[in-house]
Parts: structure tokens; sequence; C-alpha cells
């Protein structure tokens, strides 16, 4: 009786250990098949700032008067576009156009003049200067790491120029923003991810420049295990954008969106260069979505790294790590994050790339969202969103995403992440263990009960 108990015990423990073999490698086979691989192909879009006039009625105002007779333009309160003129003839054709004018003393040439002079001053890093078109005025700013001396040489230096420079000392310092959009961390830090762009055969990530040389491979996760690319050029100091090309030569889903965190994203439908009184928003993988107003174009930033001319200056806050995020409105894609000073707590000035500059220096297009209904992308605001006030942008339509990085991982990496197939595998072990074992003590029965009947048999 007590043998009979002991056979059915083994095979019970036998017919247990094989059932879960084969679930385990159900549930490894399941595990591994659900993992999102890098698609062959996803339909897309694309945008370049040629497909249309996106640069606003005030920038083809001032285009078309000249340098000599205007000194910028913004957008108003009311939403209006203003312009700065110099003479009532200018102020005449701006009216007739459906702007307002505003009389200033300095055009646009006297600003050139201003900034050629202050950048062929001796470089004093932490300083910077923008054109202030609503005052008429070259602003120059001073960081706190600036020496009285290196401020009162500056200072001499401006003056010479006229009276329309004003000087500003600010609190805090210049600094690129490296620790958007999402992380993308390597070894030389964390930036946030910018847009997507392509060249017609592979795909990258526009993002910041001084966040990685050439050669830099990016994560989407701290320990390392997915890969997103390798920087494969770009442009800092003097510019600063850089490309991340791939692992997998696609972007994959959402390749058209950019995160805002809470798993949401905006839909990107173009590419255009902002104007003076807009309202921005920015993502970064540090301090999420926030928004502000663009204060300034074609600033020149004296950042320790190094000079880096053409930014658009904007109040919106930013924090290390947001480096290389997204700045947009209304779907259209602005800039990426540069650097700038305060933080998020108390206020600051936050610095972008021109998206526009970049495309245009790589020769790539933006890849850019279809509609919710999978038709064609909405065509950039022919005005720049300089038609509505700007308290009343948005940032554009925003979609449920389930993630704007892929893991281009392959099986091999799938199988040694414990968190994808790691419940499988331990089921399998464990029924192995539990096989090995009822052989084991089967064996050792036999041999027991060979040596007694032996024993017996010629003791």
């Amino acid at each position: 009786m007590r043998h009979a108990r002991r056979r059915v015990v083994r095979r019970v423990t036998r017919l247990a250990a094989v059932g879960g073999l084969l679930l385990g490698g159900t549930m490894v086979t399941h595990a591994v098949a659900s993992e999102p691989g890098a698609p062959d192909a996803v339909p897309f879009s694309t945008a370049s700032p040629a497909d249309g006039d996106a640069s606003g009625p005030g920038a083809g105002l001032v285009q078309r008067l000249g340098t000599s007779r205007t000194a910028g333009s913004w957008v108003g309160e009311d939403g209006r576009t203003v312009v700065a003129v110099t003479d009532e003839e200018a102020a005449a054709e701006v009216r007739a156009a459906g702007a307002e004018p505003k009389m200033v003393r300095h055009s646009m040439d006297d600003f050139d003049s201003a900034t050629r002079t202050l950048s062929s001053a001796p470089r004093v890093p932490g300083t910077a200067w923008m054109k202030d078109y609503r005052s008429n005025q070259v602003v120059v700013r001073g960081d706190s790491t600036v020496s009285a001396d290196d401020w009162s040489s500056l200072t001499e230096v401006a003056d010479g120029i006229g009276d329309f420079v004003r000087m500003e000392r600010v609190e805090g310092t210049f600094t690129t923003r490296l620790a958007g959009g999402l992380p993308v961390l390597s070894t030389a830090g964390r930036c946030s991810a910018g847009f997507n762009v392509t060249d017609g055969r592979r795909e990258f990530i526009l993002t910041a420049g001084h966040c990685g040389p050439q050669g830099s491979v990016w994560f989407s996760d701290d320990g390392g295990r997915r890969k997103v690319g390798t920087t494969v050029g770009g442009s800092f100091p003097g510019d600063d954008y850089s490309l991340i090309a791939y692992d997998g030569g696609k972007a994959g889903e959402n390749a058209g969106v950019v995160a805002v965190g809470g798993g949401k994203g905006m839909r990107i439908t173009g590419v255009a260069d902002p104007a003076v009184g807009q309202r921005i928003f920015r993502s970064g993988s540090t301090s999420g979505l926030r928004d502000g107003e663009v204060t300034a174009l074609d600033v020149t930033v004296n950042y320790p790294e190094g000079t880096v001319g053409g930014l658009i200056e904007s109040d919106v806050c930013a924090e290390p790590g947001d480096s290389g995020g997204p700045m947009f409105s209304e779907g259209i894609a602005l800039g990426v994050t540069s650097g700038g000073s305060g933080d998020c707590r108390s206020g600051g000035i936050t610095y972008f790339q021109p998206v526009t500059k970049a495309l245009a220096d790589l020769d790539l297009k933006l890849i850019v969202a279809p509609e919710a209904d999978g038709g064609s992308p909405s065509p950039a605001p022919s005005q720049a969103q300089g038609a509505a006030a700007p308290d009343a942008a948005t940032p554009g339509s925003s979609p449920p995403v389930r993630g704007i990085l892929p893991d281009p991982s392959t099986l091999v990496s799938r199988l040694a992440d414990p968190r994808n197939v790691g419940p499988g595998l331990l089921v399998m072990g464990g029924s192995l263990v539990a096989l090995v074992a009822s052989r084991w003590i089967r064996a050792e029965q036999d041999r027991k009960a060979y040596r007694r009947q032996y024993s017996a048999t010629w003791g």
C-alpha cells in the first residue's frame, strides 16, 4: 500500500513538472512576442519651412520694406501684428496690409551694426545680447559669473555704440540645460528628445547640439538596456542642434507626436519661425510641459562652452535635463531647448535653437502627424498664430500616446530582461528542478529496493 502511494506521488509530481515547463515556455513566448519591435515602415508626412509662408505677416512686411526702414515685428496683446518702422511711408504700407505700425528711431540696420560690434569685442562667458523690437533697443545681459571688470569693459563697448544699447544684470547663470518630450541618456548626461526628422531614407531625433558629441550612444532607460541610437552629426557651439540616428533606422509609432507627460502627446503638423510676443509651449523630461512668450529673436549667448547665435529667447522656464526638448505652438514646431538661466520655481530665461535653421543646414524634413482620422496633416497656420491673441494660443491637439521612443530590442536582449520574461523563466526553472528531483528520488528508491532484495536472497 505504501509503495502504491509513492508511485502516485511520483507520477503526480512528474506530470506537474512537465505541465510547469509547458506553461513557463508559453509565458516566455508570449512575453517575447508582445514586445514591440521597430516597425519596418510607419506611414507619416513631412514638412519643411519651404512648404509655405509660415513666418507670418510681420516678417513678410519687414522683408518687403527692408532693414533700413523697419526694426522687427511682434504680436500685440490683442493678437494684431505690430511692425516697427522708421518713416511715414512705411507706416502707411503697414496699415494697408492690415497690421499696426509703430514709429521708432533705430532701424534693423542699426541693430545689426550694434550686435556685430558686440561680437567683435573680447568674448565674456555669461553674457548675451538680443534685439528688443518693442523697446527699440539692443539689450546686453550679464549673469552672476561676469566679473565687475569684464562688465565695465563691455559697458564701454556699449557706450561707444549709442544710447539705444541697454545693459542689464540678471540673477543666476547662463548654462546649457544638460542634466522634453522623453528622456534620452548617455555617458554625456541626460537630455530630452526633440522632434523626429528624416532624410527620406532614415529617421532621426533632432535635439540640442551640446547634449553630446558625434558618436554618443543614447538609451531610453537608466540601465542602458534600451538603445535609442547614436549621434551622427550636429553643430555646437555656433549653433545648438544635433541628430541622433535611430538604432533601427525608424522612429516608429507616433513619429509625428511629441510627449508632454501623463501618457499624452501633441501632434506636430508643421514647422515655422516664431514671432515676438507669440505664446509658446515647451516640453522637457525634467519639468514637463510649460508655457511662456517669445521675447526676442536672433539672440547671441556666450555659454561657458562657447558662443551660440541666432537663438529664440523666451520667458518660459527650463531646468537641467530639458535640453533638446521641443518648443511648439498650435502644433507647429518652432525650436529645441538650448539653455538659459533660472528654474521653474523662481522663473528665468530660456533660449531655443530654431528648427527651421537646423532643418535647412542638415537638409532634412520634419516628420509630422496625420490627422486623427488618418488623413493629411493640417497645414501650418499662414500667419504663424499671429491672427489670435497670445492668450488664446494652445499647444495643439492632444492624442493619447503609448510611447514616443521605440524599443528596438533584439530577441536576445528581450530574453535577458527579467521584467519581460522573468515569471516564465521562474516557472520553467522550478518545474525543471521538480522533474529532476522526482527522477532522482525514484532512482534512489529503486536502488534501495534492489539492495534489500539482494541481501535477502544471498544473505
